[in-house]
């Protein structure tokens, strides 16, 4: 339920206002406060302190509530999914249960231990993508509450292992082992994982349990782990490729014989065979090592930019009731509609197009196609000017839309033209 508020609240500022400030003009009670001399602004200001007090319980929700809940949850779900492994197999995604990440198409049985569509990623025991696979047509779970091991029951399946051969040449091949099974019995230890305390929270923390201090660490601790990578790397693929980090030179007056522009024509046919073998080899070892510490610090910058989006969605929480509110309160007094027909109808398009700019500039943000600031900010920056034209419209007693500021410059365009190609029709 804590996750909903950061997409409820706003809403309900933005149609709130919409319905109050419309039924204050729809019965013209906003005409009777400025025959008053009570402007807009000052109508508005009771209702300006009181946004900015729910902005400030926003911020202070999103900063504490939502993290801790985030964070009982994820440690409730795992006590349960360890002390009942059946329970945390859910149907069409992969599951973690002890050293395997399962994934079933169907469950059936009258405990859902029928399993129909098994396939099951082993855990590498050190770091490293995961390289066994099995797949298999159906299964069955068998577990008793007495022992401490889960059978798992495999029928009519496959089993993939890559392998990862010693030279740099052949891993472009991509090798791998392939074997079948009519029945095949994996057991798994669950004496660990079911030494369970409903109090115990152990759960490593992500983006979505952590506060602005936290975040703001792990942030530091983050881009400094990031940076040593790239330094290290840099002194290690430069000490392979044999460029010095800095190059002294050395005075000389001895002469050298220069060299010739083909450096093979030194050597005899076996020596250059030999030399062109280990050169393709070591250019090999080195396109793989930057590939993959490539693809390692796409991870890692990543998972920065989440933090940082997650950092930057506390702040814009609380700034989206203040922008809901002046959209909506504005708004209100223009269309001079309450209730719950024309307000809900502006109400949902206005969020929808919050939401949609919010979510899109988070995911870009996330692959690094923006910066995390205004992936985040995105939103707020593309609705500020409506904000403030509405604002400045409501003020002024003016339409939604000025037709007039429309149709006469096309008019007088025209006029002129008629002017100009037709001038006896004109004199007529």
């Amino acid at each position: 339920m804590p996750r909903i508020i950061p997409l409820v609240l706003p809403l309900s500022v933005l149609l709130a206002s919409i319905m109050t400030f419309g039924n204050l003009a729809e019965n013209y009670e906003f005409a009777a406060m400025k025959s008053s001399g009570i402007s807009l602004q000052r109508a508005m200001r009771g209702l300006i302190v009181f946004i900015f007090v729910l902005s400030i319980v926003a911020f202070w929700f999103a900063n504490n509530v939502i993290p801790y809940a985030e964070y009982k949850f994820m440690n409730f779900r795992k006590n349960i999914a360890q002390v009942k492994p059946a329970m945390a197999i859910a149907e069409g995604q992969f599951n973690d249960v002890g050293f395997y990440n399962i994934k079933v198409n169907k469950k059936s049985g009258e405990n859902g231990n029928v399993l129909t569509g098994v396939t099951i990623h082993e855990k590498p025991s050190g770091s490293g993508e995961n390289k066994t696979v099995i797949k298999a047509k159906s299964g069955e779970l068998m577990s008793n509450e007495k022992s401490s091991i889960l059978k798992l029951v495999l029928n009519d399946g496959y089993y993939y292992q890559d392998v990862t051969p010693k030279k740099y040449e052949d891993r472009a091949k991509l090798p791998f082992i392939k074997g079948a099974f009519k029945k095949q019995i994996i057991n798994i230890d669950l004496s660990e994982l079911n030494k369970v305390d409903e109090n115990q929270e152990n759960m490593e923390s992500t983006n979505t349990m952590l506060n602005v201090n936290e975040l703001r660490y792990t942030l530091d601790s983050l881009s400094k782990n990031l940076d040593n990578e790239i330094i290290s790397f840099s002194e290690n693929i430069n000490q392979r490729v044999g460029i010095r980090k800095s190059i002294s030179p050395i005075k000389s007056d001895i002469k050298k014989k220069p060299l010739p522009d083909n450096l093979l024509s030194l050597y005899d046919n076996k020596q250059k065979s030999d030399i062109l073998r280990m050169a393709t080899s070591n250019v090999t070892s080195n396109i793989y090592s930057i590939e993959t510490t490539q693809k390692d610090l796409r991870d890692k910058e990543r998972e920065i930019n989440k933090h940082l989006t997650a950092l930057y969605e506390k702040f814009v929480i609380a700034f989206a009731c203040f922008l809901m509110f002046f959209i909506g309160a504005p708004l209100g007094a223009i269309i001079r509609k309450g209730g719950l027909g024309l307000p809900i109808v502006f109400a949902v398009l206005i969020f929808i197009t919050f939401h949609f700019i919010n979510t899109f500039g988070k995911r870009v943000a996330q692959e690094g196609g923006m910066t995390p600031f205004m992936g985040s900010w995105m939103s707020s920056f593309v609705l500020s000017p409506l904000a403030i034209l509405l604002t400045y419209r409501a003020t002024n007693d003016n339409g939604l839309i000025n037709f007039d500021a429309i149709t006469t410059p096309i008019s007088q365009l025209f006029q002129k033209i008629s002017k100009r190609f037709f001038p006896a029709q004109n004199q007529k």
